[in-house]
């Protein structure tokens, strides 16, 4: 690949040197992520999977729209964290599209930045879900009209569902046996389907991240304070109870995403404290009542929607998410589905924090 990406992507964006070195970045599971260094800079180059984003050029101006956005609250003062910055192609476009040989696109890369998997403190989950308020904040003036959808029912709990009976019911690949607990925990949740169809169409429209783990905030490894939010593929209309649901079912276990170890998969609620304060405050201006008190149900929904399109891409034989091992996506499920089970059973106590 790195040959390949030598003679024929980097050309398009004007970079032609041989001294040059090309390095994963990252442990997306969707898009293909490099970093390109040579004597004169350094930029990020991603491959986008059109399968998972088939309007590339979509998300492209969303993150050229967006960038330009929090330019300009930096200009007033209004944006504190650092912008990841589209890079030109040499045709003055912000992506090359080489047909069978992939979509590609450049992306500015910030020096001394250092990304996390597991949030280790409150501290910690307090910065970071400040900083992801923040930026929320920031782009509650961006007019939603001017973002373009990427994926259809990206964080639609009725279509995941609908997806993951489909899978059961056509279980191609013959995995049903081994994970049809979870998918009884799953279906079993109708008191929770029940609450998102009354709450949602109450909600205001705004622009979201849509993927909100802390591995898509940068922090300054000089210090460890928060630099930036990235990875805005995902960046579309949507509602502030899952961008916040997906940052906390992401901060609350001391467990990675991926983790076997079951016992020790749990919803920290002094991480979830944390988080919530810093989050709510940044937006506190913003905010509607309703909006806060949407923001427990954005947890249980995140950690049960995600935990079902994991569990669906294993039974249908791994389609969606990359797989590193055998079973990989049902480790995910069920990681996901663990801290849901949580995330209930402290439900009494927890919901407290958003009233």
């Amino acid at each position: 690949m790195s040959d390949f990406i030598r003679q024929q992507v980097l050309p398009h964006f004007g970079i032609s040197c041989k001294n040059l070195t090309i390095s994963t970045l990252g442990n997306g599971h969707i898009n293909r992520t490099y970093l390109v260094r040579w004597a004169e800079g350094e930029f990020v180059l991603q491959k986008i999977n059109t399968h998972v984003f088939p309007k590339p050029q979509n998300l492209i101006n969303n993150a050229c729209y967006i960038s330009e956005h929090l330019h300009q609250q930096q200009c007033f003062g209004r944006y504190h964290l650092k912008v990841i910055d589209p890079i030109a192609a040499v045709n003055g476009q912000f992506a090359v599209d080489l047909g069978e040989h992939g979509f590609w696109r450049a992306i500015s890369y910030l020096a001394n930045s250092h990304t996390i998997e597991v949030v280790s403190d409150s501290a910690q989950a307090q910065m970071a879900a400040s900083a992801f308020g923040h930026f929320a904040a920031a782009l509650s003036t961006l007019n939603p009209d001017c973002i373009e959808n990427v994926i259809d029912n990206f964080l639609n709990l009725p279509f995941r569902i609908k997806q993951l009976k489909q899978a059961v019911k056509d279980n191609k690949n013959n995995r049903l046996d081994g994970c049809q607990h979870w998918v009884d925990l799953i279906l079993k949740q109708t008191a929770l389907f029940d609450e998102l169809n009354q709450i949602e169409p109450k909600l205001p429209l705004r622009v979201c991240h849509n993927d909100t783990k802390i591995n898509n905030m940068l922090f300054d490894k000089r210090d460890m304070k928060s630099m930036a939010v990235i990875d805005l593929d995902t960046c579309m209309k949507g509602y502030l109870m899952y961008d916040f649901g997906d940052m906390v079912r992401a901060f609350c276990s001391p467990e990675e995403e991926d983790s076997t170890a079951l016992d020790k998969v749990v919803a920290r609620p002094e991480i979830i404290a944390a988080a919530s304060k810093s989050y709510i405050d940044e937006l506190a201006d913003i905010i509607t009542p309703l909006e806060k008190r949407s923001l427990w149900l954005g947890i249980k929904v995140m950690a049960l929607m995600l935990g079902s399109r994991f569990l669906t891409d294993h039974i249908n034989g791994d389609i969606y998410f990359a797989i590193n091992r055998l079973n990989h996506n049902l480790d995910r499920a069920a990681n996901q589905l663990t801290i849901y089970q949580s995330l209930i059973a402290q439900e009494s106590q927890l919901m407290t924090l958003f009233e």
